[in-house]
């Protein structure tokens, strides 16, 4: 039994017409007479009656009628108290350029639905920084790409991301291939992130593994810049595909080859401070972040990420 039906079969009563009840309600009048025949077959007892005037309720439906007037006053009561007590206050939130490029307008959306009364300040850096301003309380939570398990944090694995070689299309071999090895990059001038970052120490991490040492064109510490540069044709970054995301046209702009070491993979961990200093709110904003994070992911749409599954 359902508060739609309860509300349904009221109506009817109340108007005494089941075509005026179903006018009312924006209603097929089929599919009201098959959800008031739906209740009664769930009560197994006729609750109204055919008159040459319209319907009205059987003696088990005067009944019926008045417990279910009481049960949708108490249902709207219950929803009053909910609105009135609904979460309020300020989370901070701290997200990578290329993670808020993904993720950033869908939590919002995601946080104003359910949660109206909360105000998200969020902070695009990167995430050394988000690392330091986390330490400092100065945000609720964040998205990293590496953490010290010594810090007193709640720690949630979300995604892992493939990385991508990524180059102007200008000039570029017209069989330019889909994946490239990190050996390949030896003599290739590259564009990266500094030390600091969670990004860098990957790569750093993958050129060691294949001995070799990167040539560097340029350090940036700003995405837009970099691909700006990346654009321009001043040398290849290596990046996930979040890097790309703000641009509508990156297909026509950049080709993309994944790294082919196995290993070469970005790590996304939902860092928030421990659970006793967060406010309600944050909590909440923390569930919603990482169920955007996953819609994202298993609609396609975080192109290369995949799901890291944890024990709850």
């Amino acid at each position: 039994m359902e508060l739609r039906q309860l509300r349904y079969f009221v109506r009817v009563v109340e108007l005494g017409s089941i075509s005026r009840a179903a006018l009312d309600l924006d209603l097929v009048q089929s599919a009201l007479s098959q959800q008031i025949s739906r209740l009664e077959g769930e009560l197994s007892t006729r609750l109204l009656q055919r008159t040459t005037k319209g319907v009205t309720p059987t003696e088990a439906g005067m009944a019926f009628f008045r417990e279910a007037q009481l049960a949708l006053r108490h249902a709207e009561q219950a929803a009053r108290a909910a609105r009135q007590a609904r979460l309020s206050g300020t989370v901070s939130v701290g997200l990578a350029p290329t993670t808020a490029a993904v993720l950033g307008l869908p939590l919002m959306h995601a946080m104003r639905q359910r949660y109206p009364d909360v105000r998200l300040h969020m902070v695009e850096s990167l995430s050394g920084h988000l690392t330091q301003m986390l330490n400092a309380r100065q945000l609720d939570l964040a998205v990293l790409f590496e953490t010290d398990a010594a810090r007193r944090w709640s720690v949630t694995p979300l995604l892992e991301e493939k990385l991508y070689l990524i180059r102007s299309r200008r000039g570029l071999p017209a069989k330019a291939g889909a994946s490239v090895s990190i050996a390949e990059l030896a003599d290739m001038p590259l564009i990266l992130p500094t030390g600091p970052h969670g990004l860098r120490s990957t790569l750093d991490a993958a050129f060691a593994r294949a001995g070799i040492r990167p040539v560097l064109a340029a350090e940036i510490d700003s995405l837009a810049l970099l691909m700006d540069a990346v654009d321009a044709g001043l040398g290849a970054t290596l990046q996930p595909w979040a890097a790309v995301g703000r641009f509508a046209d990156a297909d026509r702009r950049f080709h993309l080859a994944e790294l082919s070491d196995p290993l070469a993979r970005r790590p996304n961990v939902l860092c928030s401070l421990s659970d006793d200093e967060l406010s309600p709110a944050a909590l909440a904003a923390r569930v919603v972040l990482a169920d955007c994070a996953r819609e994202r992911v298993l609609s396609g749409l975080w192109v290369g990420a995949r799901l890291i599954h944890h024990d709850s």
